[in-house]
């Protein structure tokens, strides 16, 4: 059985091969990595190695970002989801953080802070997590806002990568379910 998880108006599940025209649709606009630091795709076959690269954090770790779609369309939009820190994070170590990435033409309409919210849930009632991690660029008011609605607390900026970066954690007493 594939795994899901529904919203109002999403669903999220593991990305799979069929997802690559919309992984690549994603990755290979610039103002999708004007905060991250990566350059945008240019070949349809780089969105292949972002599945396999997914599907091995998912065999690894059993999570990863999965691929967020609209119930009514079933239109890829982007993704969201856990990633399993192995490796030092911010001097933190096996810790969950949440991230997220969406198609320019699906941005404002609050499918970020939706995925992420159903993303929260998932942590605190499924993975029953302690604290639950999110980074972003200081200059991704965006991002940053989608944290803050959905209970995120902002730290002090830390080195990421040779980047100053924000740094959001989310206890679990802070936590406000969607579903309470």
């Amino acid at each position: 059985m594939e795994k899901i998880i529904e919203t109002e108006r999403l669903i999220l599940r593991e990305v799979d091969y069929l997802d690559k025209e919309g992984l690549f649709d994603l990755d290979s606009k610039p103002e999708v990595h004007r905060y991250i630091g990566t350059k945008p795709l240019t070949q349809i076959d780089q969105a292949l190695d972002v599945v396999r690269l997914l599907q091995s954090q998912y065999k690894k770790n059993g999570i990863g970002r999965w691929a967020v779609i609209d119930k009514l369309s079933q239109e890829f939009l982007g993704w969201s989801g856990l990633k399993l820190w192995n490796e030092p994070l911010n001097n933190h170590c096996g810790v969950y953080e949440l991230g997220y990435r969406f198609i320019p033409t699906y941005w404002g309409k609050g499918y970020a802070t939706e995925s992420a919210q159903a993303w929260v849930d998932y942590a605190f009632e499924v993975l029953n997590v302690n604290t639950l991690y999110a980074i972003t660029d200081p200059e991704n008011t965006n991002s940053k806002q989608v944290l803050r609605k959905v209970g995120f607390l902002e730290g002090a900026l830390f080195d990421f990568e040779g980047e100053q970066t924000s740094w959001f954690e989310l206890p679990k007493s802070n936590w406000v379910s969607s579903f309470k």
